[in-house]
């Protein structure tokens, strides 16, 4: 795989938003992920890609065996195959004309050096051109179709007779499988935590290892929260000679999807961790691979190339002048910009009212929910179609969704074999429970709204992309959507160039000049959480040491955002926001902790 070609990457956003976002930028160069854990909607976009390219289409069924493998590969064999047709479409088309051979060219980084060699192209004398021509010709290459796995969604499934199917049928080695048997060369990105089994399974697959030219033909990224769970789940792979591509550092709280918060460590602290450490990732590591190919293969050639693993960034970025910082003042190799591009597209299948419901979001409407049935705190935007759903079944009495799918089943307070808590069956039952209690009317209250606040997110963030593409009419899917707090500072429908020149600061900036720097807006965010952790807790603060060694996080990381302001910004950021921001906040953590719990 080469290196990429670009200074930013699209992640991935839900089930379904970047469903096909690789059919729609990768053969522009652009890398970005799709997730595979609704194999059930995967299925639907393969059928309806391969009616509209006139491709042969066969059913893979619920009930078929090892179904959920199967529908994987099928679909990301599919996109490989068209993403590989339109790139070559793109690379015959004539140069010194303005088609979508151009486009790809003009969207690269102004220091790309293939942008470069273009360039000279353009302004070389005719007998030069040709030549010239033919080595651009070598050099263009499409984007990574890479794949998420959510690590910790990996339900144990049972066979028709109610019998608990072998470790390598549950639901995220199922991914792997169709992932690992797919024609992609690529990389996969693990998500959402440490999971052994997963980790192990990954080395049945030759793919994830080199081959006798030393090359990988797919690679693994993983999304971590800190240096030291990096260099940990780097060494359990590398044990079994598994080689991490790059680490994928995303900010706990101001991302889109699910937020996994820190104990206060702000991003910057934990940036300026991964730079100074860096060499660690290698040093620590590379002994460990190599020992597994003495000792379980031919041993580790001195002739391949072996590179540092990449380290990129991703959560909150708004502006060119904040991605400068983090490429040049952090070492990052790249970003993730995912939010802003729910309003291109060229790039996401987000339905129409949901992406009007997006551009005219403001700070207030995005916040941080209790919708998601893994427990996890959500991004969310108020007023969805799946809100709106759930809404009108709390008032008829039928709380909850049916669970048509039951990938987050996982609660078994109720029942023998596990079910959802945004399903029908939980809530009444849970809600029976705290009607039945001693608990006072208030707490009941606040506990019912809990229980009620569950989503059927397997379901609802694949029904944009379903109505979007006409496949499922909007009155029939509600549509559930997990944006970063970034969307409320863009306000429009932008096209895919649009977005990528403001990325690279080529344009006009999409968004104000008063808009809160990304640092300045995770503190913020930070301290709310923390009000929360306070709010829901029965000892004083001051003598919480969870808490307080929380608050104690944030303000370290504060001073060293203050040290950040009064540093030399890049065009574009708003540092000052910072000052002012830590100002106020210090002051909020000094009355949120001077008041005792009665």
């Amino acid at each position: 795989m080469n290196p990429s070609l670009h200074t930013f990457s699209i992640p991935v956003m839900g089930t379904g938003h970047s469903i096909d976002s690789p059919i729609r930028v990768a053969p522009y160069g652009i890398n970005s992920v799709i997730s595979i854990v609704d194999d059930l909607l995967v299925e639907k976009i393969r059928k309806y890609y391969s009616e509209k390219f006139d491709l042969p289409y066969k059913n893979i069924p619920r009930s078929a065996e090892d179904g959920r493998a199967k529908r994987i590969t099928a679909y990301l064999d599919l996109v490989h195959d068209l993403v590989s047709h339109k790139f070559e479409e793109i690379r015959s088309q004539p140069f010194f004309e303005d088609n979508e051979r151009a486009k790809y060219f003009r969207m690269l980084p102004n220091e790309s050096p293939l942008k470069t060699a273009y360039q000279k192209l353009m302004a070389a004398a005719e007998n030069e051109q040709t030549s010239l021509a033919d080595k651009l010709n070598d050099l263009m290459q499409p984007g990574s179709i890479d794949v998420n796995i959510m690590a910790k969604v990996d339900k144990l499934n049972l066979t028709k007779s109610g019998e608990p199917m072998s470790a390598e049928y549950s639901d995220g080695s199922a991914a792997l499988r169709g992932y690992a048997n797919s024609k992609l060369s690529s990389s996969l990105v693990l998500s959402a935590g440490f999971n052994p089994r997963l980790y192990n399974y990954l080395s049945d697959f030759q793919d994830f290892y080199r081959d006798a030219c030393g090359s990988i033909k797919k690679k693994i990224i993983l999304k971590v929260s800190d240096f030291r769970s990096a260099l940990i789940q780097g060494k359990y792979l590398a044990k079994k000679g598994l080689e991490v591509f790059e680490y994928r550092i995303e900010s706990g709280l101001n991302c889109g999807g699910h937020a996994f918060a820190t104990d206060g460590l702000l991003l910057p602290v934990l940036l300026k961790e991964f730079k100074e450490k860096k060499e660690m990732l290698s040093s620590a590591i590379r002994p460990l691979v190599e020992k597994f190919y003495e000792d379980e293969r031919e041993g580790f050639s001195t002739k391949w190339e072996v590179q540092e693993p990449r380290i990129t960034v991703q959560g909150g970025i708004g502006t060119q002048g904040e991605m400068q910082r983090l490429l040049k003042e952090y070492d990052m190799d790249s970003t993730g910009w995912g939010s802003p591009f729910l309003l291109v597209p060229e790039a996401t299948t987000v339905d129409q009212t949901t992406r009007t419901l997006l551009e005219n979001a403001k700070e207030e409407d995005l916040y941080l929910s209790g919708v998601s049935p893994l427990g996890v705190p959500f991004n969310n935007v108020r007023q969805t179609g799946s809100r709106i759903w759930h809404e009108e079944r709390i008032e008829k009495g039928k709380p909850g969704s049916p669970c048509p799918k039951g990938f987050l089943e996982s609660n078994t307070e109720f029942t023998e074999n596990p079910i959802c808590t945004a399903s029908t069956q939980y809530q009444l039952l849970k809600i029976d429970q705290i009607n039945h209690s001693d608990y006072d009317e208030g707490k009941k209250e606040r506990l019912k709204t809990k229980v009620l606040d569950k989503a059927c997110l397997c379901d609802h963030l694949g029904n944009g992309a379903l109505i979007q593409l006409g496949i499922q009419k909007e009155s029939r899917a509600p549509q559930a959507i997990c944006p970063g707090p970034n969307i409320a500072y863009f306000s429009g429908e932008y096209s895919l160039e649009e977005m990528v020149n403001h990325i690279y600061g080529r344009r006009t900036s999409l968004v104000e000049g008063e808009r809160p720097h990304m640092f300045a807006k995770e503190m913020r965010m930070y301290v709310d959480y923390l009000q929360e952790l306070i709010d829901e807790s029965d000892s004083d603060p001051g003598e919480n040491r969870k808490l307080t060694k929380f608050r104690n996080n944030l303000e370290e990381g504060m001073n060293y955002c203050l040290e950040i302001a009064g540093s030399n910004g890049y065009e574009g950021e708003n540092l000052e926001s910072i000052k002012t921001t830590v100002a106020g906040l210090k002051t909020r953590l000094e009355h949120m902790f001077s008041i005792a719990v009665a």
